[in-house]
Parts: structure tokens; sequence; C-alpha cells
């Protein structure tokens, strides 16, 4: 194992992006556009692409990216969970990216890592490391593709969709351009991140893996989503902690801070312990995924402590707020939305835990 303690790289890379989402997209902004249709962001998002390199930051430089590893990624999304800002990360540069890295397809990788496209993997965001490829998808004689796939995460801003399908020789990721396919986008409980059904009909595909190489590249797409999102999910929980502190704080009754009634004293240490186990479990998924070092038992330990860490801190945060907590004037509720929303993508808690089980040889 390496150090698990973040490099002065990563604490830098870490301030431009708090910066510049503290600048673009604070609680007022995001209050705001979720009350809109757009939704996403995509002026922050090309911002965050362009200027601060996310888009291409685990990308070799041969591909056009800037060669680094998981844990910066980790970072960022690390960041990202304590705005939730409504930018395409996750399903682009997280899911899709890597699946097509690990697909060798270079052409298609260079238009996410430069941003000057979006990507999306088209897997309902459920969907867990390990739960084999998907066969909602098939391939006709002549190549096209027709099926339907639900919950896409980022599909309705994508410009490419990478696809997993079933044809006669076996599994294939194909590339799919959007404007191709028929993108629905759905109600999503997390208004900071939209999920969309995708509908194929004989739409043109390009072949990028096939057999046991698409196989692989969708499991590393998703073992490494999960393991970056154990990180949003403590960039999560430190927001909802830092704030109730800080309303705790300034909060007074009886002539005294809120804050330093005992009882509520111990709520916030235990919230505090949570978190403290939470970055370190997705540090070393982060890592893992980096050194490539015992990736599925890193991720799995990750996902099964993170996600319902990130549901009880955010909970916690808008029952200490009080009143303000419950309404919608505050941005509160956005949190507890995300966290809900992450607990069940990629896989739930239980379902890492069952696959941690059979990783080290314990019933399950």
């Amino acid at each position: 194992m390496t150090d698990l303690l973040y490099s002065d790289v990563e604490e830098d890379l870490r301030a431009s992006v708090r910066d510049l989402l503290a600048a673009k997209a604070d609680a007022s902004a995001l209050l705001a556009r979720i009350e809109t249709a757009e939704g996403y962001d995509l002026k922050l998002w090309r911002t965050l692409a362009d200027e601060v390199g996310v888009a291409g930051l685990a990308v070799p430089e041969e591909l056009g990216g800037h060669g680094a590893s998981a844990r910066e990624v980790a970072v960022v999304a690390e960041e990202l969970g304590r705005s939730v800002a409504p930018v395409p990360f996750l399903g682009s540069v997280v899911l899709a990216t890597t699946a097509l890295v690990h697909a060798s397809a270079g052409e298609f990788v260079r238009r996410l890592a430069t941003g000057s496209a979006i990507g999306a993997l088209a897997v309902p965001l459920s969907t867990a490391p390990g739960a084999g490829f998907p066969s909602s998808v098939t391939v006709s004689d002549g190549g096209t593709l027709s099926g339907r796939v639900s919950t896409v995460a980022d599909a309705s801003v994508a410009d490419l969709l990478v696809v997993p399908a079933a044809g006669p020789e076996g599994p294939g990721l194909y590339v799919v351009e959007a404007s191709a396919a028929t993108v629905s986008e759905l109600v999503s409980f997390d208004l900071t991140r939209r999920v969309a059904d995708v509908s194929l009909a004989d739409a043109p595909a390009v072949l990028v893996a096939s057999g046991a190489q698409a196989a692989a590249a969708l499991e590393e797409a998703l073992l490494t989503g999960a393991g970056i999102l154990a990180s949003e999910q403590t960039g999560v929980a430190e927001w909802a902690l830092t704030e109730t502190v800080r309303y705790l704080k300034g909060r007074y009754q009886f002539g005294r801070p809120v804050g330093g009634f005992q009882s509520l004293k111990h709520r916030l240490a235990n919230l505090y312990t949570d978190l403290v186990i939470a970055r370190a479990a997705a540090r070393n998924a982060a890592d893992a995924l980096a050194t490539g070092t015992d990736v599925p038992i890193a991720v799995a330990v990750a996902q099964a402590r993170n996600a319902p860490i990130a549901v009880k801190a955010t909970e916690e945060a808008i029952q200490l707020h009080g009143g303000i907590g419950m309404t919608w004037e505050h941005p509160a509720h956005l949190y507890l939305k995300r966290a809900k929303a992450d607990e069940i993508a990629l896989g739930t808690p239980g379902r890492h835990r069952a696959r941690l089980a059979d990783l080290v040889n314990l019933p399950s």
C-alpha cells in the first residue's frame, strides 16, 4: 500500500476545483438551477473539463489526457460531492472514459479527454460490479444496435453512448452517437444527477471491443465508478458535518450556542468518526484503483461503508438544522437526495457486502 495521505499535487487540484465550485456552484445558484428545465450546468462543466482539465485526468497523455491516476479523479469527486454540482462527471469521466480506455478506443477517448464531447455508459445506474454482461441491447447482422436501457446516468447531455451489446459472436462494446438514439430524461429523485432511458432502433454503431476484452472493459468501468463514488459520498458527508457544526455554533438557545449541548456534541462526534472512516475507505479504494492492488475488495469495502455514512450524515444535518433544514430554500435536501441516490448507484451496500464475503471467503 502506498501513502494514503493527500499529496501536494492532489491538494493543489482540490483547491482549484473547490475555488471554482465556490464561485460558480454555490447553494443559491444550485437551488435556482434545479427549479429550471436546464438541469445540468454545462458552462461549469466546460470550465471544469477544459480549464481545470478534469475530463482527461486519468487518460494517458498519448490519448490527449493528463496521465494522472484514480487518486486525482477521486479528489475531484470528493469536491463535487461537497457541492453536488450538476455536471456529468460520473457518467463521462469515470464510467464512459474508463470503459473506452480499457477498450483501447483511442479516437473516442480523445474526444472525451479533451472535453469536446460528453460520454455516458449505457447501463442502468444501479448496475454493480460483477453483475455480468447485460443483454438488453442486441446486434443485428448489419452491425446496428437495437434495444432499450433504463436509468442511464448523464445520458441526456451525452454526445457519445458507450453501449454493451450481445451479438452472435458474444459480448461487444460499441460506441453510438447520441443523435442516433432516443434519449428520454426521467424525473430523477436526485435533481443534480439526471438519469434517462436510452432506446436504440437499428442505430449505427462502432465496435471498439469484443469478447473478453469487452467484458473486462465494462467490469473495469463499473469497479472504477463504484470506487470513485465512495469519494463523492465522503464529500457529501463532509459537507453535512461542516454545515451542521457551523449552524449549531451560531444558533443560540437559553443564552448559549446550541452546539454546546452535550447530547448534540455526542451526535456530532459520531458523525466525525464516521467521516474519518469514510475518508479512509475512499482513499484506500482510490489507491487500489491507481495501483491495481486488491481492487474488488477495496471497492466493496468502501461502498459497503460509505453509502450508509453519507445517508446518515445528511439525515442528521436536516434534523439538527431544525425547521430551516426541512425547507426547499435550504440545500440540505439536495445532499440527502444525492446520498440516497448514491446508495443504490453501482450496487447497494448489501450487494457490496455480499460480494465482499465471496471475495474473502466468508459465508454471505
